[in-house]
């Protein structure tokens, strides 16, 4: 499927027209693998193309909307600017924040439709810097179907400080219910995707001087149009008693010690394909290695 900027027509997901029956198993070498010398880098440009950002002017910053002004929620973001705090990128600070099961973060975001390759270069440190000191501080690429209030539904790809630091997290939260997947990774700018391709979502990260890897596939069913975009939450544990109750945990700014600095280089929008028989939650039928290729821009 061939993604649009929203406010065009769109096609029709082809995620709405999945069943729950589980798909046939291809064999290794029969139809249904998609070879590497078959498989295709994603198209920049095009459609979504117009919605990428080398953050190298303050004027960027006019493409993006920040959720908590669209659907009328507590404004968590301490700071946030382009090409100014940091010379060629976003800065994003949040105040203390958290994306995790029904609770909401900060978020700037633009509504595109179809499938995605959303790829960026950020780099997370503390606010006095090294890593975040405070737990979940993390900041990277979500993506959220809009109005997922009482039941929240997005994906997302984030680096910093989880359970422990320095950490990529891969999160699905389906109905309000999370499940992350951390994986360590080094100090300095990570480069991350975040992407939709057929019926799956899938996190990728590039750690400086290292190659691609996949960080987690997920099956998805959300809406062809989502909000792709930056987010960046911090301090968890200063939720205290809270941390049970999202409804009064969102209703307010929480007081704590938020520990976070984000900066994008940039983030850029792509175009993925995959052949019909190629199945992208079946290993067997596309491999990471060749998964890589297609979510992941060609010389990247």
């Amino acid at each position: 499927m061939r993604a649009k900027v929203a406010g065009f027509v769109a096609v029709v997901s082809v995620l709405s027209s999945c069943g729950t029956e589980a798909p046939a198993q291809p064999t290794l070498s029969g139809p249904g693998v998609l070879t590497l010398q078959n498989a295709t880098a994603p198209a920049p440009g095009g459609e979504v193309g117009g919605a990428s950002a080398e953050f190298d002017d303050a004027a960027d910053l006019t493409m993006w909307t920040k959720l908590s002004d669209a659907e009328k929620d507590v404004d968590r973001i301490a700071k946030l600017d382009v090409n100014k705090t940091v010379k060629g990128s976003m800065y994003l600070e949040p105040k203390t924040s958290a994306w995790f099961d029904g609770f909401r973060g900060p978020f700037v975001y633009q509504e595109l439709a179809g499938d995605i390759v959303m790829h960026a270069k950020v780099k997370v440190s503390g606010r006095s810097g090294g890593r975040p000191k405070r737990l979940f501080s993390l900041g990277g690429l979500m993506a959220r179907q809009p109005g997922s209030y009482a039941k929240p539904n997005w994906v997302s790809v984030t680096t910093g400080t989880g359970e422990k630091s320095g950490q990529v997290e891969a999160k699905y939260t389906q109905d309000g219910s999370s499940k992350p997947k951390e994986l360590a990774v080094k100090d300095g700018w990570v480069e991350l995707v975040l992407g939709r391709v057929g019926r799956v979502f899938v996190a990728l990260y590039k750690e400086e001087g290292g190659a691609w890897k996949v960080g987690q596939r997920w099956p998805s069913t959300l809406p062809d149009v989502l909000q792709w975009g930056v987010t960046a939450y911090t301090d968890w544990d200063s939720y205290s008693t809270l941390k049970q109750d999202p409804a009064k945990g969102n209703a307010k700014q929480v007081k704590g010690t938020p520990d976070l600095k984000l900066s994008v280089d940039f983030v850029r929008f792509l175009r993925p394909e995959l052949p019909e028989y190629a199945d992208p939650l079946n290993e067997a039928s596309v491999s990471d290695e060749v998964l890589v290729k297609v979510m992941t821009p060609a010389g990247a």
